[in-house]
């Protein structure tokens, strides 16, 4: 279990909490890049770690992403003129471009000097992988993109979806990385699985290799190798390789980011079969929003029947909706201070560890993981290895098969 404090310490997000300003010193994803199809078009809201903000697309095609708010009289510049590279508050005619700077005081005199003290909150943002990211920490600690292998590949061979989870990002990221659920929690929409012999968790300079070995048969250990990389990242073992990001958007509502990809060549109808009927990590979506058609408003419309045929452990439809209703039924943000964890929590205690000691290293003044952009060239997956072979060899060449600088 975890104290009081270090719950809250772990789970709120806002501007100036020990876990907000960690988490901006990583680029987060903000909006699909479709959501601005072209210059000057309609801005769109955006709100991510507790702050709402406004992202648009400027006369040459850049992204800005700006406090919503207006500096002068607080209006919402959602209803904002995007026009001649910037976004022109319709209230009194003040202007901001993508860096923030005021570009326009029509409704002043001429104050050259006043022009330059004008200044609202902008976010830098990049477009990669198909979503505009933007990074919120400090200037000038802002770290290269990662090279994030599902960002880099060509459109055809990545699908992406996004839905709200209605509780805390930690109660997702912890439940990405519960090592016993699947054999429960699953049952009857995955694989049956063979219990693991071995749960091992790997530190690394981004986060740590997630590793649990089977014995298929004589002679040979199965093993599923995913990984957790900073803040909110998860690498998937299941083909098509797969992927998250756990995105607060406020300490009780979280964007997760769901992506399939292949490295080297376009998925086909059957890479996206399970994607498609929903009966993976992308869930089915109220038509014109980011809310699941199943929702605890709904019970996720489990079916008792269904549960009690023994054809499904829960009844509710789809891996990510089962993860969903369990994750939301603990509440917007789960008291850890009456949980009870066992042996098979090991990565659940480790996600823990590996926060709470950045957290404290970064009040120290030491940097986070993670920030190198070379540290992610990694890739989850499945591989199996002959008995007498080391294992934590084994794992960690294969995981950083993409990195050819990787030294044993």
């Amino acid at each position: 279990m975890l104290s009081r404090e270090d719950n809250e310490k772990l789970t709120r997000v806002g501007p100036g909490t020990p876990m907000g300003d960690l988490m901006r010193r990583y680029w987060v994803p903000v909006l699909f890049s479709s959501e601005l199809p072209e210059p000057d078009c309609p801005p769109k809201r955006v709100k991510i770690l507790c702050e709402k903000l406004v992202a648009f697309r400027d006369s040459q095609g850049r992204v800005g992403l700006l406090d919503e708010r207006c500096p002068h009289r607080t209006a919402s510049l959602f209803f904002g003129r995007n026009e001649e590279c910037g976004l022109r508050c319709v209230y009194h005619g003040w202007k901001f471009d993508i860096e923030g700077n005021c570009v326009d005081l029509p409704s002043e005199p001429w104050d050259k000097d006043f022009k330059r003290k004008i200044k609202i909150k902008a976010y830098p943002c990049i477009e990669r992988g198909e979503l505009v990211w933007a990074y919120m920490g400090p200037p000038a600690l802002k770290p290269p993109f990662p090279d994030l292998e599902w960002t880099t590949v060509p459109k055809s061979h990545r699908c992406l979806s996004r839905h709200i989870q209605e509780c805390n990002w930690l109660q997702a990221v912890e439940g990405g990385f519960d090592s016993s659920h699947l054999a429960f929690l699953h049952q009857g929409t995955v694989p049956p699985l063979k219990v693991p012999r071995q749960y091992e968790a790997i530190p690394t300079d981004f986060g740590f290799i997630a590793a649990s070995g089977r014995e298929p048969e004589e002679g040979k250990q199965a093993w599923s190798v995913e990984v957790f990389m900073m803040p909110f990242h998860k690498l998937i073992s299941y083909w098509p390789l797969s992927g998250h990001v756990w995105a607060p958007l406020d300490d009780e509502t979280t964007m997760n980011w769901s992506v399939d990809y292949s490295p080297d060549r376009p998925l086909n109808d059957e890479d996206l079969d399970r994607s498609r009927k929903h009966l993976y990590i992308h869930a089915e979506n109220i038509p014109g929003t980011d809310r699941c058609v199943l929702n605890k408003d709904n019970d996720y419309l489990v079916d008792r029947a269904l549960q009690k045929s023994g054809k499904s452990y829960t009844g509710i439809k789809g891996v990510g909706m089962q993860d969903c209703s369990i994750q939301e039924s603990m509440g917007p943000i789960a008291d850890r201070t009456i949980e009870h964890l066992g042996a098979s929590d090991a990565l659940i205690i480790k996600v823990r560890r590996i926060l709470l000691q950045t957290l404290a290293d970064l009040e120290r003044g030491i940097e986070p993981p993670g920030l190198n952009p070379h540290s992610w060239r990694v890739r989850s997956g499945r591989f199996s290895m002959t008995e007498g072979q080391d294992w934590r060899t084994a794992v960690q060449e294969f995981v950083h098969r993409r990195d050819p600088a990787f030294v044993r």
